[in-house]
């Protein structure tokens, strides 16, 4: 695992969100936007985190920050998980982990003692220009939006 550090460039990409939209990196020009990557919809920590940037989506708008979920679920599988918690804001399908292998972030876990390959729940903060201002390696799920904000407001 090599994730991207700050002041990289975001590797460019595009997919599908679970209402069958197509999303592009480029369609968030000219805004901050945040990415979060996580493993999979509908598992406890997952949940909280992405119900944390649920609870603070406004507080993240006000900060002027977009936010985008990526994980390897479908589309079927974001749509369920957005209908059931009430989720504002795009989940983009990544199967084929296309994008989470650009971003770095699909290595080897462990669990139990039982090691397995994975993605590593990490958060990107990208700048106007397309330019990556924050990682966050081992996001805190019950505070992730806070923590965003923080690191952010100086």
């Amino acid at each position: 695992m090599t994730p991207l550090k700050q002041g990289d460039k975001a590797p460019a990409f595009t997919a599908q969100d679970q209402d069958g939209n197509t999303i592009k990196l480029a369609d968030y020009n000219g805004k901050k936007l945040v990415i979060f990557f996580y493993p999979a919809d509908m598992t406890p920590t997952c949940t909280v985190q992405a119900c944390n940037m649920r609870d603070n989506y406004a507080l993240l708008k006000h900060h002027g920050l977009e936010v985008i979920g990526i994980s390897p679920d479908t589309i079927e599988s974001h749509k369920k998980f957005e209908s059931r918690h009430q989720l504002p804001f795009p989940l983009l399908a990544d199967p084929d982990r296309k994008i989470i292998d650009k971003y770095g972030i699909w290595g080897e876990k462990q669990l139990y003692g039982r090691k397995y390959m994975g993605l590593h729940r990490t958060s990107f903060v990208i700048d106007e220009k397309g330019k990556i201002l924050k990682v966050f390696l081992k996001p805190k799920s019950k505070q992730h939006a806070e923590e965003i904000i923080a690191a952010l407001v100086i």
